[in-house]
């Protein structure tokens, strides 16, 4: 079945304390559209009206709050399955007494069926212990019916996010594959504002400076073979390649979505436009994946003629070629990036 028609809707639930807003944003984090205490008569008809415009990831958060609709939600359950369309999940947070009273003693919150609103004490101590008893009670049938319970007696906030991220997450294969994008660009016109890794290749020769080479871009076959010649460009691929390829599939465990990886040179025309392309090529077969490529500042500026970018003119190459030649004892040594 096509990912545009299959819909996984997952209900968390749970003991008041055991990390169900934790568990809720988690999904969120992964593309989920969250609904919290929805009343069980309506979720039928709220996942028909997502169906219509497309929404194909819901997580709904139920919990005793709903009061008067918990005893029909387990009934409620059974309706929103639809073999063949729609998969539902039910994930059941779970703790034990002397963690929960923990917690919320550390919030100083009471309990949502305590007998006491009085934060603090023995007496509030008592309170939560019988409203942990009584949601137990409330909430067996949705626990009998969970697809998946968790034991957060001993998991942190971050590694109870981790969990969440490994049943409904892009390696459970219950959504697409973590996007990733590779983006060159020139530094001269400043860093892309959502790179989540950043390589900068300024250290490669540039074919700028190849009068033959200076109007192609790093598409073009002939700046391509100067480029991926250069000994430290193999160097620099290989390592490259091997560090993306181990760590794509950590981020995507973790739970990220996009990830966009900036490839940088001087003006974004040649150097970083051609290992951007060779990169992600090399990338996407090792780990199986396609990758999008965009060349944000390849055609940004005019190397030569009327109007060109004076860091890029044939003055400008001029007068950076002669800082480049061989300076006198007392001479400053320049060097274009």
């Amino acid at each position: 079945m096509s990912d545009s028609t299959h819909t996984l809707v997952v209900v968390v639930t749970g003991v008041s304390g055991a990390g169900k807003s934790t568990a809720v944003h988690a999904l969120e984090d992964l593309g989920f559209f969250c609904v919290d205490n929805l009343p069980t008569p309506v979720m039928k008809s709220t996942l028909d009206a997502f169906a219509t415009v497309g929404v194909r990831r819901i997580a709904i958060g139920i919990d005793v709050r709903v009061r008067g609709f918990l005893d029909a939600a387990a009934a409620a359950l059974e309706s929103l399955q639809v073999p063949g369309e729609r998969e539902l999940a039910v994930l059941f947070l779970d703790a034990s007494d002397e963690a929960l009273l923990r917690r919320f003693s550390s919030t100083r919150r009471p309990h949502p069926l305590s007998t006491t609103l009085e934060p603090g004490g023995e007496s509030a101590a008592t309170a939560v212990l019988d409203g942990i008893r009584i949601e137990r009670e409330l909430l067996m049938p949705l626990r009998n019916r969970a697809t998946l319970v968790l034991d957060t007696t001993r998991l942190s906030v971050h590694e109870l996010r981790r969990e969440v991220t490994a049943h409904f997450g892009p390696g459970a294969g219950r959504m697409p594959h973590m996007r990733t994008r590779f983006v060159s660009f020139g530094f001269k016109f400043g860093t892309p504002v959502d790179a989540d890794l950043l390589f900068d290749v300024r250290f490669l020769d540039n074919p700028y400076f190849v009068p033959e080479l200076r109007d192609l871009s790093g598409s073009m076959p002939a700046v391509k073979d100067f480029v991926l010649s250069q000994a430290d460009c193999g160097g620099f691929m290989q390592r490259a390649a091997s560090l993306l390829e181990f760590c794509l599939p950590r981020f995507e465990r973790e739970g990220k979505s996009y990830l966009t990886v900036a490839i940088g040179c001087t003006g974004g025309r040649h150097r970083s436009v051609v290992i951007a392309d060779e990169l992600a090529s090399q990338l996407g077969k090792l780990v199986g994946v396609s990758i999008d490529v965009v060349h944000r500042d390849v055609d940004r500026v005019r190397m030569t003629g009327p109007g060109a970018d004076p860091d890029h003119s044939s003055a400008g190459a001029q007068a950076s070629a002669t800082a480049q030649a061989p300076q006198s004892k007392a001479g400053a040594s320049l060097r274009h990036g």
